[in-house]
């Protein structure tokens, strides 16, 4: 059973890679209409999991399929912690204000969501971090969390952030940072602190951001997307 999840997590990342292809090669190949979707992580433990459901991750999917080629299908989904459904969604944001709780089963189920090839985007919309913390260590207990360096790949895909993070938001007036958990050598989750990703890629007349803003947030997003599928750096 486990073996079959990961062969639909596997062929979805195909799917990308195939996609990327046919623009490169397009004598040879024909692009599907939406190779994958895309989702957000509905959770328990009274967080907002709905946080920006209506804006945020629809204006990353347009971005990214209007400037880095991919055919993502522009309606999200939503998918439970606990639900094998989420072998359908090679890419999975989360986000929220609160509180965060998985049970043994939705943790175990998100680790093999995740060993199978799935990858996590979580993006504190402030409040949510003393609690996402603890429930990561649930998923991964041998795993803690690293603050990535400004050289890493995810960084340097398509766009260049040459010093990590934008900041997007201020809350503390802190340092945007982005953490990461590493499984066997490859990046499994990116946890973006301080930063507030998910609401740069809201449409402007929620937030007010400057478009400088925006753009910066839609921009690293579409860094996660790209690293998530290419796992490698692709400048």
């Amino acid at each position: 059973m486990h073996f079959l999840k990961k062969i639909i997590v596997l062929s979805s990342l195909f799917f990308f890679i195939e996609g990327r292809a046919a623009l490169k090669y397009g004598d040879y190949y024909t692009i599907p209409p939406y190779s994958f979707q895309i989702a957000v992580l509905k959770y328990n433990g009274g967080g907002d999991w709905y946080a920006n459901l209506e804006t945020s991750l629809p204006n990353l999917i347009k971005f990214c399929n209007d400037n880095i080629k991919t055919s993502i299908n522009p309606e999200q989904a939503t998918v439970d912690a606990g639900s094998v459904e989420m072998y359908n969604y090679p890419f999975i944001h989360m986000t929220g204000h609160g509180n965060v709780i998985f049970s043994n089963q939705e943790a175990e189920n998100l680790r093999n969501y995740l060993i199978a090839g799935g990858f996590l985007h979580v993006s504190d919309n402030y409040g949510m971090d003393k609690f996402i913390r603890t429930q990561l260590k649930k998923v991964f207990p041998e795993l803690d969390l690293i603050e990535l360096p400004f050289d890493h790949p995810v960084y340097h895909q398509k766009f260049d952030f040459a010093t990590g993070l934008p900041k997007i938001h201020e809350h503390d007036n802190g340092s945007p940072k982005g953490y990461g958990l590493i499984y066997k050598g490859r990046l499994v989750c990116f946890y973006d602190f301080e930063c507030d990703l998910g609401d740069g890629w809201e449409s402007p007349e929620i937030h007010k951001d400057s478009e400088e803003a925006r753009t910066k947030a839609l921009k690293m997003g579409a860094n996660l997307i790209s690293y998530a599928f290419m796992g490698f750096d692709k400048k």
